[in-house]
């Protein structure tokens, strides 16, 4: 008998976090589970941690080599047999209700995606809160390809539907020849589930938050490198001659491509001003000024912090200056 619920868990040098994920995987109420845990060639404990424990509902695999979070959930979506399949980060977990609740939701709706509200945990801080609030989600009800795209956008201000994790229909994905871009390191969960929404998959929304995400040290301007970017341009161009839009899936589209452009010229820009490169500074700064508003919001304050010492050593020319980087 086929479980209700594929629990696919995409791990890499995760021993510390692994057996809470698994865990949280484990005790849900209400439903029937198998997990799968695809341990992407690490280099510590995950897979020791993960075969350590005994039920029979878990189920470990080991990669040869190290591949990237897309072919790991593709070998754990290949290897899953549940009605639904439901992703869990190695560092997450999930409330003992939360598959019970999205599943009830979304059959009620007839819908075959599923997406619910995230606990964001500061690892840092010890602080807690939701990442949307409820009266937003149950307005929202339901997210559509144009507002999936609209949301996610990098750096951006607005509400990013991109961090929810979804629970989906397996034969849907099967029937739809769905699969991860196995060449993207950073932004595969973002693709995957708008290829689900442009193949026609209806996506319902819980608005309690079932789902919690845990926040490490670091941010994104430290781990985030403009080949990711670029890979992520190179994914987007592929996804439209994919799939038919509508005009307002287009026009999202076209904003996101933008932001994209601008988010990697800004991280060469940080790579520039590290090697104190002014030749390349300035000709960015005419081929693209745009990308030096990133350096006055939030994510830009670790980086402004390197300007005062190479400006000393390095000033620009007066005929260099932009209004970007006056601040004007």
């Amino acid at each position: 008998m086929y479980p209700d619920v594929s629990v696919i868990i995409a791990a890499y040098n995760a021993e510390h976090t692994i057996g809470r994920a698994i865990r949280s995987a484990l005790d849900q109420d209400g439903v029937s589970v198998e997990v799968i845990v695809v341990d992407d060639k690490s280099s510590d404990g995950t897979t020791a941690v993960a075969r350590s424990f005994s039920q029979p509902n878990i189920k470990v695999l080991q990669l040869a080599k190290n591949a990237g979070p897309g072919h790991a959930r593709n070998v754990a979506v290949d290897a899953a047999r549940g009605r639904w399949i439901a992703v869990l980060d190695a560092d997450d977990e999930m409330s003992p209700d939360r598959l019970s609740t999205m599943l009830k939701r979304a059959e009620n709706a007839g819908a075959v995606i599923a997406v619910d509200n995230i606990g964001v945990i500061d690892n840092g801080n010890g602080k807690s809160y939701q990442m949307f609030p409820t009266s937003r989600l149950e307005e929202l009800g339901k997210i559509t390809l144009p507002m999936f795209i609209a949301s996610n956008l990098v750096f951006g201000s607005t509400f990013n539907y991109g961090y929810m994790k979804p629970v989906f229909r397996r034969d849907f994905v099967q029937d739809s020849h769905l699969r991860y871009d196995e060449n993207l390191r950073i932004g595969e969960d973002y693709l995957f589930l708008a290829s689900m929404l442009a193949s026609g998959g209806e996506c319902i929304v819980e608005p309690a938050a079932g789902y919690s995400y845990h926040v490490h040290a670091g941010s994104i301007s430290r781990t985030l490198k403009h080949h990711h970017v670029s890979s992520m341009i190179e994914a987007d161009a592929l996804f439209l001659s994919r799939f038919q839009f509508d005009s307002q899936a287009k026009s999202a589209q076209a904003r996101r491509t933008r932001n994209l452009e601008e988010v990697r010229n800004f991280l060469i820009l940080v790579d520039h001003i590290k090697r104190g490169s002014v030749h390349n500074i300035v000709k960015m700064a005419f081929d693209d000024p745009a990308a030096f508003r990133f350096l006055y919001m939030p994510i830009g304050v670790r980086i402004k912090r390197l300007i005062p010492s190479f400006m000393s050593r390095n000033p620009f020319p007066k005929h260099g200056r932009t209004k970007q980087q006056s601040g004007v």
